[in-house]
Formats: C-alpha cells, structure tokens, sequence
C-alpha cells in the first residue's frame, strides 16, 4: 500500500512540502557558484531539501553535474578522500568508458583499482593506495574542479552531516587541505549541510578557523503551520480520504511543526482513518508513536548524568534563570559552572538548542514524553 506520506527518506516529488523560497535560494546558488552552509536540526528535511533543489536546478541548466556524499560514517580522511573520487567520477559520466577515462586522466598517479559490480553498469567502487594520498592528496581535491575545466562543465558537491569531520585525526588541518583547493575552484562549487548548529557555527563563522566567509550560510526553519495544513488535507485527499482543518492543525500542534513527526503522525493518522480522521485516531496514533520510542527515550535518558536530567527538567518547567542560585538549589545542579557544562553537553548529544539564550528540545516527541512519562510534570 503507498501511503501519501514519507519520513525517514528522502522526500521527493508530491511528498516534498513547500520550502518554495529556500529551495530558489540554493537553485541561484547553484546555478552562480555560490558555495552554501545548510544548518538545521537532524531530520528537518536538509538532505530533501537539497535534492529537491538540485533536481530542479538540473531541470534547467544541463551543465550542471551534482554529487553527493554523506559523512554520517565516514570517521577518516582515507574514507572521505576515497568516496569524494568516487562520487565525482560517477557523476562525471553516464557510462562506464567515461568514468574509466576520468579516472586515468585525473587520478592516474595515485594507481586507482576500479571495480565494477557485475549486475550494474554505472555501480563502481574506487580503491586508492592510502600511503600515495597522505602524500598528495591534491588530485583528489580538485578533481571536480579539473573534470569541470576539461568538460565545460559546472559541479556542486554537496556534503551531508559535514561535522562529521571532528573525528579525523587533525581536523583543523584537514579544513585547512579543503578550503586551500576549494577556495581557488571556479567551476565547482560546495553544499555543506549538518545537524550540529554550534559546532558547524564554529568552523564557518570563527575568524580563526580555515573556512572563515567560506560561503552563504542559511539557516532553515520548520515548516509553518500554515503550509503544513493544506497539504496534510490534500495528501489525505489524494488518497482517497478526508481530513479537516482542524484535525490537520491538531498533528501539527502536537508534532510541533517538526517535519519528520508531523509526515509519521499524518501517515500514523491515515492507517487509523476509514473515511474521514477524527480527533480520536490522531490521539491513538499519536499515544503509539509514543510508546514505539519509549525504549529509545529511556535509553537516551539513562546515558545522561544527574545534572543533565535535572537540567532537563527545569528546561521542560519553563525555568528561565538556569544559573541562578534559587533554581540552581531546586533542581540540584550543583554550580552555575556546572549548568553551563551540563547545557554544553546537552547541546553536543542534540537534545537541546540554545536561541536568544533560551534553551529548548530539539526532539517534541521526547519532550513529551518525558514530561508525562518520566518526570510526570
């Protein structure tokens, strides 16, 4: 059965919701060589965004060549080297004798193994002699750039989950190797996107750091209520049920206008509805949506220490004066030294966000929760 709503992929076509302005500000990007910083919370709809986007600016302009790579479990530079050749050369050419060109063209030195899987014609993996790379890895760097030159053409590499990059060996060293190519590149340009809104503000907005001024930083917001509503009634419709104005304000209401949840809770509502989805189906789905991610909840709950869940909740209590000494003694937080590290560590696991120096969850179906089942506020 092909339910008319998607979460946990990436959401194309019908499934993808408005972003109508965001998605021309990265269409001009692409299309004039503007590199681009995408910050967000996980599961806003970066990577659908970008694709929607990316697609749409292919549409138009033929010369425009994309790839994509995911950091998410890439944990060194040998790995992020090898899928960067990779991805470039599979978006160089259609067909496997173009790819095979690139490649001893422009990776000639370096030796490359090319496998090809044997039930595909485009499907490829690139082996790389590591100790070769350490060396020189300038090849690599500016391929993109150098097949662009050669062909005529104009890449954008987008990069998800770019933080990531924390974990490499030296990771200020290797910003350093990016942005000393990247920078001098003229028909390649770079989407960079994550999830972690102060550690990525810190390597594009710090004066010290390598990419300073790399590019145009955006910043993407929920989804509105007001967009969310007719396409919630519409994506019902065109599936053969109905849904009111109202039921579709209470799953944004209670979904918190989070695009992952409020895409669950609709498709969690519509399994429930026989014609028509009433107040009581949006509760049930709701309530077990809920308890399917208890488990996660605890867990997540149970790895952080005592501070951090009394800072939990006097967040959740609406305290606004964290440091003082009255909620510092309320809640045993012990010192304000320890709220600000409590809030630091907070913010690395991404349970919360701090904007104009308020605090809040990042997650609204864990916030519930814990709210009713675990602290039961």
């Amino acid at each position: 059965m092909n339910t008319p709503f998607v979460y946990g992929k990436l959401a194309v076509e019908n499934n993808f919701t408005n972003r109508v302005k965001e998605t021309n500000q990265l269409i001009f990007n692409f299309s004039s060589g503007v590199n681009t910083i995408l910050i967000s919370p996980r599961r806003w709809g970066k990577s659908s965004l970008v694709s929607h986007a990316a697609k749409k600016a292919s549409e138009t302009n033929s010369n425009l060549r994309f790839c994509f790579i995911d950091m998410f479990n890439v944990r060194s530079e040998e790995q992020f080297y090898q899928i960067l050749a990779e991805k470039v050369l599979n978006a160089s050419s259609s067909k496997l004798e173009g790819i095979i060109e690139q490649s001893k063209s422009f990776l000639g030195n370096l030796i490359p193994k090319i496998s090809f899987s044997p039930d595909s014609e485009s499907y490829f993996t690139l082996s790389i002699d590591w100790q070769e790379v350490r060396k020189k890895p300038d090849n690599i760097l500016d391929l993109a750039e150098n097949i662009a030159q050669k062909k005529n053409l104009n890449f954008i590499v987008c990069i998800d989950e770019f933080q990531n990059m924390s974990n490499f060996d030296d990771p200020l060293a290797f910003q350093q190797k990016l942005r000393s190519h990247w920078q001098k590149h003229q028909k390649s340009s770079y989407c960079i996107y994550g999830s972690k809104r102060h550690m990525l503000l810190d390597v594009f907005t710090n004066p010290s750091m390598p990419f300073y001024k790399f590019g145009d930083i955006l910043f993407l917001e929920k989804i509105k209520q007001q967009e969310w509503i007719p396409f919630i009634i519409n994506q019902f419709a065109n599936a053969g049920k109905e849904i009111d104005e109202e039921n579709a304000k209470r799953i944004t209401d209670l979904s918190e206008c989070h695009p992952y949840y409020v895409q669950q809770l609709s498709q969690q509502s519509w399994f429930r509805t026989q014609n028509k989805c009433n107040k009581e189906n949006i509760e049930e789905a709701f309530e077990n949506i809920i308890q399917q991610l208890s488990l996660l909840f605890q867990t997540r709950t149970d790895e952080l220490i005592e501070t951090q869940v009394n800072l939990l909740k006097a967040i959740l209590i609406g305290e606004s004066q964290l440091s003082s000494k009255q909620v510092i003694n309320d809640y045993r937080l012990g010192s304000s030294a320890n709220v600000l590290k409590s809030k630091k560590m907070l913010i690395n696991k991404e349970i919360i966000d701090i904007q104009r120096d308020q605090p809040s969850l990042l997650d609204p179906f864990y916030k519930y929760w814990l709210a009713k089942y675990y602290f039961k506020i």
